[in-house]
């Protein structure tokens, strides 16, 4: 009985409907709405063209987003886990460490508020800088969707291992740099993957821009790439590279 019981447990904890039944379960969802729209304004904003039309090198571009989630994490991890990202949500959720409507309430907050930052940053850019589609993510035209989806993954794939070993509670080498490790694994991905498919990694980034510009091209790209590589990402870790030294799972909050 005392076996049975203890399934039962776990199982309506992977589900999660106590924890996202609790009234305090809306300040995490408002921290991922927060996080996500300041993430997409600010990235989004390095991709506008300056005063003279000139436009933004891939090391402006990656820095910046690397930094702002690198910033984020400080202000976010201990409210939420600062995800930002429905794909990094997808790999929590893969590997056990979010339950199932946390992890759909948190995708729609993230979802929300890439189309607020992209609302917000339209609101305040002139009409000549809003016709370079608000730092949309597009596909390389010499690549086809296919090898999109391959690049997503690969840069995504790296993105979500990071996560998964910075903040292991079985490992003691990584205390304090979470938020940079994974600032800086998203700017080396920007740098490599910008000229192939805009380098999204993150679907609420690629929806933002596309919900209040109206273009849907190829926008499937940046929703399974990216979670098909988060997804091989928490298998690899979770059977693989995870750090053994205790029985209890490891922690996600920063």
């Amino acid at each position: 009985m005392t076996e049975t019981a203890e399934q039962s447990t776990g199982t309506k904890d992977y589900i999660g409907i106590e924890e996202v039944s609790k009234l305090n379960f809306l300040v995490p969802l408002f921290g991922e709405i927060l996080g996500t729209a300041i993430l997409v304004f600010i990235g989004c904003a390095s991709c506008i063209p300056g005063p003279k039309s000139e436009l933004a090198s891939p090391l402006h571009i990656s820095l910046t987003f690397g930094l702002a989630v690198a910033s984020l994490a400080h202000v976010l991890g201990p409210v939420s886990g600062c995800h930002v990202n429905p794909a990094v949500t997808v790999g929590l959720l893969t590997s056990g460490n979010c339950s199932i409507l946390k992890a759909l309430c948190y995708i729609v907050a993230q979802c929300c508020g890439g189309i607020a930052g992209s609302a917000i940053l339209r609101a305040v850019l002139p009409d000549k800088a809003f016709a370079t589609s608000l730092g949309m993510t597009e596909l390389n035209p010499g690549l086809s969707a296919g090898q999109g989806v391959l690049v997503e993954a690969i840069i995504t794939f790296l993105l979500v291992l990071v996560v998964h070993a910075v903040t292991d509670s079985h490992r003691d080498d990584c205390k304090g740099w979470a938020p940079m490790a994974i600032g800086l694994s998203i700017s080396v991905a920007h740098m490599a993957a910008i000229p192939l498919t805009g380098s999204s990694m993150n679907p609420a980034r690629s929806l933002g821009p596309a919900v209040i510009v109206g273009s849907w091209h190829l926008q499937w790209i940046y929703w399974i790439g990216p979670c098909l590589g988060a997804l091989l990402a928490a298998v690899v870790y979770k059977l693989g590279l995870r750090a053994k030294s205790k029985d209890d799972e490891a922690s996600y909050d920063f």
